[in-house]
């Protein structure tokens, strides 16, 4: 039931000491506000390292050729390795690897000619696989089939900076490159994410090889569906033993040739995510924590203050209970009205900041799309209440304890 009586004495408890009021609330609001931002701040960093892993394939791992550290088998250390079709096969065959591409990088930038045009680009030679491991954005026709590989054509897929760099606005599909004195014919266009992987040109392997007269393979790329780290570990270890039979290096060489685990490199930064998470709501149930502390030390002052006023209600027959709900009511109210406060301000200033970004198509490096986790806030708001309750308990007690008599004598 609304009491009327008692929440006039708990505004005008409040307001005698507007001030303390003020500077208590402001403690707690900012406990709660400052947990928000750190939280939406720390989703803007995740959604970021996240974002940088989606515009690939997350479970790639690259292999490439090095150079022997040890002498084996009689052959001297320093050897260089090199990768071929033959080792292609035996690594795509793997069951953990889902797609594989090989990826041969023309080394340098050629120029590359279109009639009376010539600039210069990157190219690479590469497989199928490649458009799910990099996932390319198509937007016009087609990225390389197995026909081109088993076929040998002369086809390439370009990056829009190049079509544009070209042919303007003009359509680039069906027209030819010169591509190092051999016309490729363009089959279809792409954009990705990074600039730099767009100011390309991919070709099929096989062409190339064929071209060059080499079976030749620099990079294998393999991408490997849903492996766990464990999985994708083991699937390196597997490869550098087959690699070392091939090649006669010792399978415990590991600089004959490179890996690159790009399910590793998530692994870790799923771990910095959890410890700055860790560390977000560690430094926000501080800050909550010493604005609980601030409102239980007010309260003891105020029942302090109104000893004789309490006194005068117990022994005019205020029951305890009535004694302890009047100061823990005004210690929920203060905590509770500070917090709600404080989580609409943190609200605020995130969601306003990732409005701000998304009208101006701003996207920052390192910080993308904060958002705030509205039931953990609640959670923790749920936390600040129950605490604001705690807060006024401690103080209530010591006002049940006072002796009326001595009391109105103070």
């Amino acid at each position: 039931m609304f009491d009327l009586d008692k929440w006039q004495e708990i505004f005008s408890s409040l307001g005698r000491h507007k001030l303390r009021t003020f500077l208590t609330a402001f403690s707690v609001w900012w406990g709660i506000f400052m947990l928000v931002v750190l939280l939406g701040a720390g989703t803007g960093l995740e959604n970021s390292a996240k974002h940088d892993f989606e515009n690939d394939a997350m479970n790639v791992l690259w292999v490439w050729t090095q150079q022997t550290s040890e002498p084996y088998k009689g052959l001297p250390a320093g050897r260089f390795i090199e990768f071929n079709n033959k080792d292609f096969e035996i690594v795509n065959k793997h069951k953990e690897v889902k797609h594989g591409s090989v990826r041969n990088r023309m080394w340098g930038e050629f120029f590359i000619s279109y009639k009376n045009k010539s600039l210069s680009y990157g190219v690479e030679a590469v497989q199928p696989g490649h458009a799910v491991i990099e996932k390319p954005v198509m937007t016009q026709g087609r990225f390389l089939n197995d026909k081109d590989i088993e076929m040998y054509r002369k086809v390439c897929v370009i990056g829009e900076p190049v079509r544009k760099g070209f042919f303007g606005e003009g359509a680039a599909i069906g027209e030819y490159l010169n591509i190092k004195g051999v016309k490729y014919q363009v089959v279809g266009t792409f954009e990705e994410e990074r600039l730099s992987e767009m100011e390309r040109i991919y070709v099929p392997s096989s062409t190339v090889q064929r071209i060059e007269g080499t079976d030749r393979v620099q990079t294998m790329v393999l991408e490997m569906g849903d492996a766990t780290l464990e999985e994708s570990l083991a699937l390196e270890e597997k490869i550098r033993q087959e690699m070392a039979v091939q090649h006669k290096f010792s399978p415990k060489d590991k600089s004959a040739i490179g890996f690159y685990n790009r399910t590793e490199d998530f692994q870790d930064i799923t771990s910095v995510m959890l410890l700055i998470r860790t560390f977000i709501w560690f430094v926000g149930i501080g800050s909550i924590i010493a604005g609980v502390i601030g409102v239980s030390n007010i309260m003891l002052i105020i029942v302090k203050e109104r000893t004789k006023e309490i006194g005068v209600r117990k022994a005019l027959g205020a029951t305890p209970r009535s004694i302890v709900s009047m100061i823990v009511q005004e210690s929920v109210f203060l905590t509770s009205v500070a917090g709600y406060i404080g989580l609409a301000s943190g609200l605020l200033l995130v969601y306003g900041i990732n409005s701000f970004m998304v009208a101006n198509d701003i996207e920052a490096e390192f910080f993308r799309d904060p958002t705030v986790d509205i039931s953990a806030v609640l959670i923790a708001l749920f936390i600040l209440i129950l605490s604001g309750v705690v807060a006024g308990l401690i103080p209530a007690l010591q006002a049940v304890k006072i002796n009326p008599v001595i009391a109105m004598k103070s």
